[in-house]
């Protein structure tokens, strides 16, 4: 499998989840290994068919997902994560999948004044688009691509019929979802539905919307089932950072958002409570530096760092926790050591371990903490017991 590839999915047809599964496909994820990937999802009742089209000159892949009528029936988030987590694939597909369905879950409640727990995924939670957003998951991972990025979404008009009745297009849940993350649209004049909420929410939790430079290694088409004035396809391309040459790639790359703001009127106590709310609405990391401002004033720097698509809530979040007036934003490119999670048995329970890789060898193994701690309180046992005893487990484990 390839590593530290980029991919930027061109939707200037729009997009839905199967065609930007379709597009993975053509621009090189083997069929096979997805149906045997796809597999580990403990349903039945469906079948992966891909078709070789041309339309309008282009030539390209439309990826059919075959169900039986039992199949296609509505399921709520708990279930669907469910049948994900006991699907044993990979954990970093488990929690993208999880994350892309929870940001479903949210747009949909949001919509029809529901609490999460309540939303009933009609649609979205039929068979062939729980294998449309896995599938979409696990080839990126697949392909070794660690970076997604999208073009602007054209968005079309008219109505569609849903299990709730007649809406407007664009469906309220795709515009709630592009409208979370600021995502850039533009118009397309056609009376059609271009961007389905599977495909809204894959993009709105995988992807940045900017065109990025590129190493371009492949080209592929995603044919939708719509039949349009143009090619209606996604069209994936598929390729590296520059600079950084395949297959010998010692790390990782992506873009993040580094969030930064001085305060020199703030309490420890407000400092240590902003931390756990950026902490648990999801960024990557957040520290404080001591630093001197005017008249000397020792005060302290908030810096956080966070994923695109989450920089704008984090940044409204400083706003409101702390008494800075401005926050300063900065996309930086952050180099990464290949990294996997996995499972170890010690004698007190499962825990899991995530290994540091570099050109493909294990260097190091950090199990995780809140297992560790867990099971120590369960047993009684100390946390360095337990620590080293996972630790001891998953360096057997990798030979």
């Amino acid at each position: 499998m390839a590593s530290a590839r980029r991919i930027y999915l061109d939707c200037y047809s729009g997009a839905a989840g199967d065609m930007l599964l379709g597009a993975l496909v053509d621009v090189g994820l083997p069929v096979d290994d997805l149906t045997r990937a796809l597999g580990a999802l403990p349903v039945s009742g469906w079948r992966l068919r891909a078709e070789r089209v041309t339309r309008q000159g282009v030539s390209g892949t439309r990826l059919w997902v075959d169900t039986d009528v039992a199949g296609q029936h509505g399921r709520h988030l708990s279930d669907i994560l469910a049948l994900v987590r006991g699907s044993g694939l990979p954990p970093q597909v488990v929690a993208q999948v999880s994350a892309v369905f929870g940001r479903l879950a949210e747009a949909e409640a949001a919509v029809h004044g529901a609490a999460i727990g309540e939303v009933h995924f009609h649609e979205v939670g039929a068979l062939d688009s729980i294998v449309d957003i896995v599938g979409c998951v696990w080839g990126l991972h697949a392909l070794g691509v660690t970076e997604v990025f999208s073009s602007a979404l054209p968005l079309g008009e008219g109505w569609v019929e849903t299990d709730h009745g007649r809406l407007p297009l664009p469906a309220p849940a795709t515009l709630k979802l592009l409208a979370g993350i600021g995502a850039p649209i533009k118009p397309l004049d056609v009376q059609v539905e271009l961007v389905t909420p599977t495909a809204a929410a894959l993009l709105a939790e995988l992807a940045t919307f900017v065109q990025p430079p590129l190493i371009l290694e492949a080209v592929g088409y995603g044919f939708g089932k719509k039949e349009l004035a143009w090619p209606n396809a996604v069209r994936a391309w598929l390729g590296c950072r520059p600079g950084v040459t395949e297959p010998d790639v010692a790390v990782d790359h992506d873009a993040v958002v580094l969030l930064e703001c001085n305060l020199d009127d703030t309490t420890g106590e407000v400092l240590g409570y902003a931390m756990e709310r950026l902490l648990s609405a999801g960024a990557l990391d957040v520290w404080f530096t001591p630093i001197q401002m005017k008249k000397n004033r020792p005060a302290s720097k908030l810096s956080v760092l966070v994923q695109p698509a989450l920089a704008a809530d984090l940044a409204h979040l400083m706003l409101q926790e702390t008494t800075t007036l401005g926050v300063r934003q900065t996309l930086v490119d952050r180099i990464k050591a290949g990294r996997e999670w996995i499972p170890v048995e010690t004698e007190w329970g499962l825990v899991t371990a995530k290994v540091k890789r570099l050109r493909g060898r294990p260097v190091s193994v950090s199990p995780e903490y809140e297992e560790c701690a867990a099971l120590a309180r369960q047993t009684g046992v100390p946390l360095l017991e337990i620590y080293a005893a996972a630790q001891t487990a998953a360096r057997e484990k990798l030979g």
